[in-house]
């Protein structure tokens, strides 16, 4: 990777929020708990939890987020950010998300993005999926305790 790659990753983890063990063990339970880590991050309000949850359940159910290799990516439009919410989360072992490969999902990188803001999350799924496209990282990743591992694993370096 190289350093403007490195540097763009780092300044896109820098207010992302880190969940190196999920405990769910549905895809119900995951988008919950997703909802749950952004207000217990602050990036959302706690009185809108429940929209979040509900905007991320709602995007799922017109199609799986689950992708392949293990990696699924919740997402939702929603009103109750000003600016784009991201979070990456880890189930060490796996579960089921519709995955187009039908394998279980223990990467999640979801993400909140204004109604009013069409394409902020592209970029930033684009340099996370880009380093998870190498099946190296993505075994580093999934071996992650901390949010500093987790960090390191993605490239983006010591916090």
């Amino acid at each position: 990777m190289n350093k403007q790659a490195i540097k763009e990753l780092s300044e896109s983890l820098v207010n992302c929020v880190f969940v190196p063990a999920l405990k769910a063990t549905t895809k119900h339970g995951v988008i919950a708990e997703i909802a749950d880590a952004f207000v217990n991050a602050g990036k959302v309000a706690p009185e809108h939890r429940d929209s979040v949850f509900a905007s991320l359940a709602e995007r799922e159910g017109k199609m799986s987020t689950g992708m392949q290799y293990g990696v699924a990516i919740p997402h939702a439009k929603t009103d109750v950010v000003s600016k784009l919410a991201t979070l990456i989360a880890l189930s060490p072992a796996g579960i089921d998300f519709d995955s187009i490969d039908k394998a279980p999902a223990c990467v999640f990188v979801a993400t909140l993005s204004p109604r009013a803001d069409a394409n902020s999350h592209i970029k930033f799924l684009a340099e996370v999926s880009r380093q998870l496209s190498n099946r190296l990282i993505r075994e580093q990743l999934r071996t992650a305790k901390t949010k500093a591992e987790m960090i390191t694993a993605l490239g983006g370096g010591q916090e």
